[in-house]
């Protein structure tokens, strides 16, 4: 790397710690890019050029934060377990991991910010389809999966069960509804 490179990557270091500290402090809505700017010590034209917008900042800070998640999720691709087992714990490590970073990361003023939290769950939606998607392709190379289902309609599959969760209140709900619909996910409503 040149002079050059490491000072951007500095930079760009330099703007996601101080947004990761600000958006946890203060949600999305009330930190501007001039806040970023100068507690970060960069120009607001910097973090335009390397993240396009506030969102797209918000975005990296969620695949900065979901990192373990993806790595956790690549070391199990490559377990000697069978593929539905390999499934089952990714599909969990998906469905959890956004909500405790919520909870444990973030403070109430940034998870009462609507915008934020929609934006945090929409990126961290997309990283979550991507890790699925890999787990799918590994599921029909093994024979697992139905190669005549399309990987992006068992995606829309399993968003739409993901989609669920949102109404389970208590995490006794959560951990039997979730192995209920592993269930029906494998074996389907028949059972076979």
């Amino acid at each position: 790397m040149n002079k050059y490179e490491i000072r951007t990557n500095q930079k760009k270091e330099a703007i996601i710690q101080s947004a990761l500290e600000l958006f946890r402090e203060k949600g999305y809505t009330n930190v501007s890019i001039n806040e970023l700017a100068a507690t970060s010590g960069v120009s607001s034209v910097s973090i335009y050029n390397y993240f396009g917008s506030k969102e797209g900042l918000v975005k990296e800070c969620a695949r900065i934060l979901l990192r373990e998640t993806t790595q956790a999720v690549d070391r199990l691709l490559n377990e000697g377990i069978g593929f539905k087992e390999k499934l089952m714990q990714a599909v969990a490590l998906c469905a959890e991991m956004p909500n405790k970073l919520m909870e444990q990361y973030f403070s109430k003023e940034a998870i009462d910010d609507q915008v934020f939290v929609e934006l945090f769950s929409k990126s961290s939606g997309e990283i979550r389809m991507d890790i699925l998607g890999a787990f799918i392709d590994s599921g029909r190379e093994e024979g697992a999966i139905d190669a005549s289902i399309s990987t992006e309609t068992v995606l829309e599959f399993l968003q739409a069960v993901g989609g669920m969760q949102s109404q389970w209140v208590t995490a006794s709900e959560y951990k039997e509804k979730v192995g209920e619909l592993y269930k029906l996910m494998l074996y389907g409503l028949i059972g076979r």
